[in-house]
């Protein structure tokens, strides 16, 4: 059996977050289904195929439907919400372990940080 990549748990979880499609003065065609492009989106980023190998008759939508509703969602902050409410409806039910936690830092060059004051002893 298939593993259904959007729950219905999920997609009612994201679907508040969405924010409403702005209207196209000059018309053109009408927005795709937000839900067969976040269905999609999840089987790019599981699968790892790139955006333009998506199969259109499979999911209804377009590779490049999908880069740009993810460049927008992204630009609106849907993805940063999303990650809230699930990381808080997770620790109301307990499922976070604090002890398997990570912390990871990143240290940059400074390239015209300032003069260098001596050589170290």
């Amino acid at each position: 059996m298939a593993v259904e990549l959007l729950p219905d748990e999920l997609w009612n979880e994201f679907k508040p977050l969405l924010p409403e499609h702005p209207p196209n003065p000059k018309g053109g065609r009408p927005w795709a289904d937000d839900r067969k492009c976040l269905r999609a989106l999840i089987f790019i980023m599981r699968s790892g195929i790139p955006y333009q190998m998506l199969p259109r008759e499979v999911f209804g939508v377009s590779g490049s439907t999908c880069w740009r509703r993810m460049a927008w969602w992204t630009s609106v902050g849907v993805w940063t919400e999303l990650h809230h409410r699930i990381l808080n409806n997770l620790g109301l039910l307990g499922k976070i372990d604090k002890s398997k936690s990570v912390v990871d830092s990143q240290s940059t060059r400074a390239v015209f940080g300032g003069a260098i004051p001596g050589r170290t002893p």
